[in-house]
């Protein structure tokens, strides 16, 4: 009888049946991997099965192509501790509908599982610049590369500098030197500071949600004929708004 026993990140819930719910975890050795939780719409395993809370799980089936069933215990519940900021718990949002719908079913994922527990004890610090974000974009660029999509943002695709590199090619998702975009300029996606880039804007979040965003509509969700999760639209709205909150204040003073 296949099983395992590991530490994961909950991901997915969705309800199955009378009273059970059907739990998708993302898990170092296992990968995005799916199990039945008897009882999971229950008042008691409710907070417990909710995205973005650490996990203990024990998976079993008859046969190892089987959705099995899961036992969860609760060891961190992370979005309760991020509950008095809607901008937080956006991003974990995002990050677990993102995970969900682009990771292969029950391929190890080390490196992302590693990468979403980094990212969640970053989003736990006292950071009232919201400067996680800029984690947050360096995973997503993770998550891009697990998906087989690696952008290089290390030179540029034109000539190969290493310096001055202010844009990248949203076709190639090479980087572009400022002085190499020309006639195309426009529809350049902008390098962030943050990443390595030269234009030093106040938008500098919104600029790498754009890019990594685009990326993985284009590349990732498009290929499955499916939209950017509202998750991650919802993100990229808040921060989007949140500059020009921030912008609007400034001029006033």
């Amino acid at each position: 009888m296949p099983e395992w026993v590991a530490d994961a990140v909950i991901i997915s819930v969705k309800p199955h049946g009378e009273g059970s719910a059907v739990v998708i975890v993302l898990t170092a050795e296992n990968g995005r991997h799916a199990g039945l939780v008897r009882g999971g719409s229950s008042s008691k395993m409710r907070g417990i099965l909710q995205p973005g809370n650490r996990v203990r799980v024990s998976w079993r089936a008859r046969l190892i192509d089987q959705l099995g069933q899961m036992q969860i215990e609760l060891i961190s519940a992370i979005p309760a501790l991020m509950l008095d900021d809607a901008l937080r718990l956006a991003g974990i949002a995002s990050a677990c509908a993102l995970l969900d719908g682009t990771l292969p079913e029950r391929e190890a994922q080390h490196a992302l599982y590693d990468g979403t527990n980094a990212l969640f004890d970053l989003m736990c610090l006292d950071d009232p610049e919201h400067r996680w974000i800029e984690g947050y974009i360096r995973w997503e660029l993770g998550l891009l590369n697990a998906a087989g999509y690696q952008l290089d943002l290390t030179r540029c695709a034109a000539s190969g500098a290493r310096e001055k590199l202010a844009y990248v090619s949203p076709k190639s998702g090479c980087a572009i030197a400022l002085d190499q975009a020309g006639e195309y300029v426009q529809r350049m996606l902008t390098l962030p500071v943050f990443l390595g880039g030269i234009t030093n804007v106040a938008s500098d979040h919104v600029s790498g949600l754009n890019l990594t965003g685009h990326f993985l509509e284009k590349r990732v969700f498009a290929a499955h004929n499916q939209d950017l999760p509202i998750q991650r639209r919802r993100l990229a709205d808040m921060v989007l708004n949140r500059y020009n909150q921030s912008a609007h204040i400034e001029k006033s003073q």
